[in-house]
């Protein structure tokens, strides 16, 4: 997947249900000293809710009180006052953890462990069996970029790629509530790009995703809904639509236009118009997507890099249930259905079909009619497709007499 395949104009259509993942009434959490007095009000009589399915952006200066917020989700602080509830349970709720993934501001992971150390750590943490661990890991790494870097100690690694593995680990158990605080920083463009991607995908299919950052483009990308905190309170709150649009203006976007054509149109404007500024200027790309489309050109020319390399697609455990149906169910769903070249796209984290697959595609494709002489009758008869009976039978030579 190249660099230039990304959409970052794309529209998110997130799966969103009415189902509360996140119910938050009155928050409060008052820091106290060594005698027991105020120190500190980091949140200060919050609302909001999160419902399944919705990217939910957490904003603020530092010190604002998005970190702390974040902890009383996990429970790791106890609220001074207030309710929380995270699928219905309080958040120390031993079985609701266990859908929960967290990346936090820092990586806090052990730095004598390699890679694929550090997930199968995690991933038994979740009582996740060795196949799982070794098949998730696998998947995960290849998925952050670091498929080839996997035998390196985490501590070698640079911050960027630390946020790598932390994403990945935040990831090995599957999590219905994805929680991410500053998930893109310290990484390059590529790297923030497929982040922003994965999150959007993870949405897709109907996870919630909590995401606290200070870069603003990024929450701009991703997020359905903000909220903006300040002195630990909420002080504004809505869809991005709703808060960051113009209703006192409008911007007109179409192709270039002859100078004639444009001179009546601004005439037109001018006339309704007694106060006001008309401009007329060139549409600009972002410097992420020109960004992308260089390097996007440089890997076609074959330029080698020494560094994290760009994921490849969404883990295939994280795509969906369509992993769950065995294997004979799919392959013979596959020859009953005319074959479809697929279009890559990370966020939907389709992969290229294997030489096994393309065998099979061959097989379920109708037989074209041999070619007739100019003076023989012609073949009335269109060609049949394969019967799945005769399929399984190909299928079963073709993969060494095993049904």
């Amino acid at each position: 997947m190249t660099a230039a395949a990304f959409n970052p104009q794309s529209p998110i259509g997130n799966q969103k249900s009415d189902e509360v993942v996140v119910s938050v009434r009155g928050l409060t959490k008052v820091f106290k000293d060594f005698w027991n007095r105020p120190k500190a009000r980091a949140v200060d009589g919050v609302d909001f809710e999160v419902r399944q399915g919705e990217i939910f952006g957490l904003l603020g200066p530092n010190g604002s009180g998005k970190s702390t917020t974040i902890k009383l989700l996990l429970g790791l602080l106890n609220p001074t006052k207030g309710h929380i509830e995270v699928f219905g349970h309080s958040p120390r709720h031993v079985q609701t953890k266990s859908r929960i993934g967290y990346l936090p501001e820092e990586s806090y992971l052990y730095r004598y462990l390699n890679s694929r150390e550090t997930l199968d750590f995690f991933g038994n943490l979740f009582h996740l069996d060795k196949k799982d661990r070794d098949n998730r890991a696998e998947q995960l790494l290849d998925m952050v970029g670091l498929g080839r870097t996997q035998t390196r100690a985490v501590g070698e690694f640079s911050k960027g790629m630390q946020r790598r593995i932390g994403l990945a680990q935040a990831l090995i158990n599957d999590p219905d509530l994805v929680i991410l605080d500053e998930p893109t920083a310290g990484l390059d463009p590529i790297g923030c790009r497929e982040v922003k991607d994965l999150i959007i995908a993870l949405a897709r299919r109907g996870k919630t995703v909590i995401l606290s950052s200070h870069l603003l483009s990024d929450v701009e990308d991703v997020c359905d809904r903000v909220v903006i905190y300040y002195g630990g309170k909420i002080q504004a709150d809505g869809t991005l639509k709703e808060l960051l649009a113009k209703p006192d203006s409008l911007r007109i976007t179409t192709p270039v236009l002859s100078r004639e054509t444009l001179e009546k149109v601004l005439a037109i404007i001018r006339h309704d118009i007694s106060t006001g500024e008309v401009r007329v200027d060139n549409p600009t790309q972002n410097l992420e997507s020109y960004f992308l489309d260089v390097v996007a050109k440089a890997k076609l020319a074959a330029q080698e890099t020494s560094g994290a390399q760009s994921g490849a697609r969404v883990a295939e455990y994280l795509r969906g249930s369509a992993g769950e149906k065995s294997a004979g169910e799919k392959v013979l769903k596959k020859l009953s259905l005319p074959p479809a070249a697929p279009t890559p796209n990370i966020a939907a984290g389709l992969a290229a079909p294997t030489a096994d697959e393309r065998k099979l595609a061959a097989l379920a494709q109708p037989v074209a009619p041999a070619p007739q002489p100019e003076n023989s009758a012609p073949q009335t008869e269109p060609a049949q497709p394969l019967d799945l009976s005769q399929a399984e039978k190909k299928l079963s030579s073709l993969l060494g007499g095993k049904k």
